[in-house]
């Protein structure tokens, strides 16, 4: 058996490759005319030089961060080199997937114009180029890393380096995408009464850029580590119980194998049926991703394992996958309920909009938090959990890997997103026919909901591992099952103080958006007013100008939420120690999870609402409910793109920060 592992770091090329297949074939495609390049080339040129600013910003503190671990931790070059590892291949999974959908956009612009089916294959293999590439490098180094070092606990780096580019990338990204999207929609649509995307609009290309930099990027970036970070935790809970199951280690990566190869045989499954519902046939590749590896994982565990149990545990995560994807649907396509009660509340003003909007948001908390409940019972008793902890926690772990089995589809999902509203911008801005701003409209609609779907997808199986990794944070530094016990202040302090940061965290991140925001404005509006000819379409806007705010603002904001990510639980260990350590872990899983799907959803619903009420709906386009949609959609903006998905990294980079440093918080604290 033990040649087998070298099937994960070969599946994780293999799915290198065929993203370089896909790449290819959409960058074959016409890119249209010389209008439509110069805007596409515009939005490329702003989205990677944002991209390169980030990242050399970042490999700053990722330099000084490794340089701590080389000398306060054991075995420090080993981890050093990990850390730096992760850090590098995780911007690399969102840089290759950007580079991409920054090309795919104008050629899904262009071939709107052969229709539907044509435009649609165009976008959902640019963004499939993203989803392989994510998972590709994810499973390729945690495997290449546990095969040089034989020793899963030097690996917790390679992830450590994962989560913290994850944060950044999510905060970054999304300050950039929501002060561009915020500025640019307050004084376009509200106070000019212009269309969205149109090029009189000097934050305009700001707007398209932020698209790729926040849910291109930023998810590639997220789901990336959330992969990386779900595996380790399993690999590690594994660790503990080789002498029941020798191939405990080598299970996770085995799963994430076949899953590779699912996701690539999926792709082509992605056609538009006779019907024209392009939902439904982006969601046959995720169904059939899910499919086969729900066929495959019983003969991985059949032959790995030895006991059918496992693959119990496994269908209970796929399981968790489909209702987190419904549900997450339910919450924000214009088709339901909640985003049409939002719609007709605009009726009425902002006032109702914003009320009815949180209540969604607050309302969708319920199902997701249910199904999670259930799958964590599910997944620890079906495999025997209450007569061994350990291997109860084991299937837990299993539940979210097998979760995660479909993550090449769902961030192929994510990344058409960015890439068909990109594909209308250019539409919109290059003057194409209705026909065909119609076809891409159409796109667009679907990828709000799918960009939504994603998120309620990364925050569910971000719950899943983080329960795991608190789990091998526990075992680390050998606090007993019986150790936190809320009659204890030191934990309930430790549990305040979590379930604080989820707060903290969002007031910076939104009040970070909104003072950017706000200089997009005052940047917009004195463009409009001193230079003349914008109006009437004779003078071009200084779109360059917006730009350098946003990319400004995102690189000055994104510094204190990765400070108080690191430093917070580091400082709660070593101060207050490894008990209150375990209650902030707690708190911060259980209050972020609810908080990201309440901004995620919520904000979702905001979104589409504005979408619905532009199609026709409650007045349609220029209608007082359509201005009331617009600010809740202003506001709901951050909700799901900056703060809510950031979340999801933060979860996951303070319960990692935990693991790599318990050597330091073992015996610490003052109490």
């Amino acid at each position: 058996m033990e040649g087998l592992i070298f099937i994960a770091p070969l599946a994780g090329f293999i799915s290198l490759v065929f993203a370089a297949f896909f790449a290819k074939g959409v960058l074959k495609e016409d890119a249209g005319s010389k209008r439509m390049q110069e805007i596409a080339g515009a939005i490329q040129e702003g989205a990677m030089a944002y991209l390169n600013r980030q990242y050399k910003t970042i490999a700053v503190v990722s330099i000084i961060l490794a340089f701590l671990i080389l000398f306060l931790l054991n075995d420090g070059m080993k981890i050093a080199v990990g850390f730096l590892a992760g850090a590098i291949s995780s911007a690399a999974a969102g840089y290759i997937g950007m580079s991409v959908s920054v090309r795919a956009n104008v050629r899904t612009a262009h071939a709107a114009s052969s229709g539907l089916e044509k435009a649609m294959s165009v976008a959902f293999r640019g963004g499939a180029v993203t989803g392989l590439a994510v998972v590709g490098l994810a499973l390729l180094g945690t495997s290449s890393f546990y095969i040089l070092y034989g020793d899963v606990n030097l690996v917790v780096g390679f992830g450590f380096g994962a989560s913290l580019i994850s944060l950044f990338a999510r905060v970054g990204g999304g300050i950039f995408t929501k002060a561009a999207d915020v500025g640019a929609d307050l004084v376009g649509k509200i106070e000019a009464g212009i269309p969205e995307d149109d090029p009189r609009n000097a934050g305009v290309i700001a707007d398209n850029v932020g698209d790729n930099v926040g849910d291109c990027a930023g998810m590639g970036a997220d789901l990336f580590e959330t992969y990386v970070v779900t595996a380790l935790a399993a690999m590690l809970l594994g660790s503990l119980i080789i002498n029941t199951f020798e191939n405990a280690i080598l299970y996770p990566l085995m799963l994430g194998s076949v899953a590779i190869f699912a996701s690539i045989i999926s792709v082509f499954f992605v056609k538009i049926g006779k019907d024209g519902d392009i939902m439904r046939a982006l969601y046959k590749g995720v169904g059939g991703s899910a499919l086969i590896c729900l066929l495959a994982f019983y003969f991985v565990t059949d032959a790995l394992m030895g006991d059918i149990r496992l693959y119990y545990a496994s269908l209970v995560g796929v399981a968790i996958m489909v209702l987190m994807v419904v549900i997450t649907e339910y919450y924000t396509s214009t088709r339901h309920r909640p985003v049409e009660s939002i719609a007709a509340a605009s009726e009425t003003g902002a006032a109702t909009n914003m009320i009815a909007g949180l209540s969604i948001g607050f309302e969708s908390t319920l199902m997701p938090t249910v199904v999670i409940v259930v799958g964590i019972l599910a997944s620890y008793f079906v495999v025997g959990g209450a007569a061994d902890s350990s291997i109860g926690l084991y299937g837990i772990a299993i539940a979210a890997v097998a979760m995660l089995s479909t993550t090449g589809m769902i961030v192929a999902l994510d990344s058409y997103g960015p890439i068909t509203d990109n594909a209308g911008g250019i539409a919109q801005m290059a003057k194409l026919p209705a026909d065909v701003r119609k076809v891409t409209d159409d796109l667009d609609a679907v990828g709000n909901t799918t960009k939504a779907v994603t998120k309620g997808y990364a925050i569910g199986s971000a719950a899943l591992g983080a329960l795991a990794l608190f789990a091998d944070y526990r075992i680390k530094v050998n606090l007993g099952e019986q150790a936190l016990s809320l009659d204890d202040p030191v934990v309930l302090v430790g549990l305040f103080l979590g379930a604080l940061l989820p707060f903290v965290f969002s007031a910076v991140t939104m009040s970070a958006v909104g003072k950017a925001a706000f200089e997009v404005v005052n940047e917009v509006r004195r463009q409009f007013r001193e230079i003349p000819g914008i109006m009437e379409g004779t003078k071009k806007p200084e779109y360059g100008h917006c730009v350098d705010i946003v990319t400004k603002a995102a690189l000055h904001e994104m510094a204190m939420p990765g400070f108080l990510a690191v430093a917070v639980p580091l400082l709660v260990g070593v101060v207050l120690g490894p008990k209150a350590l375990a209650g902030f872990l707690i708190g911060i899983i259980a209050v972020g999870l609810m908080l990201a799907l309440m901004m995620d959803n919520g904000g979702g619903a905001w979104d589409n609402a504005k979408k619905l009420i532009e199609d026709g709906a409650h007045g349609g386009k220029g209608s007082e409910a359509h201005k009331a949609a617009v600010v809740g959609d202003t506001v709901g903006d951050p909700f799901k793109d900056t703060s809510g998905p950031a979340l999801n990294a933060l979860i996951k980079v303070v319960n990692m920060a935990a693991i790599l440093f318990s050597s330091l918080i073992i015996g610490g604290g003052f109490f």
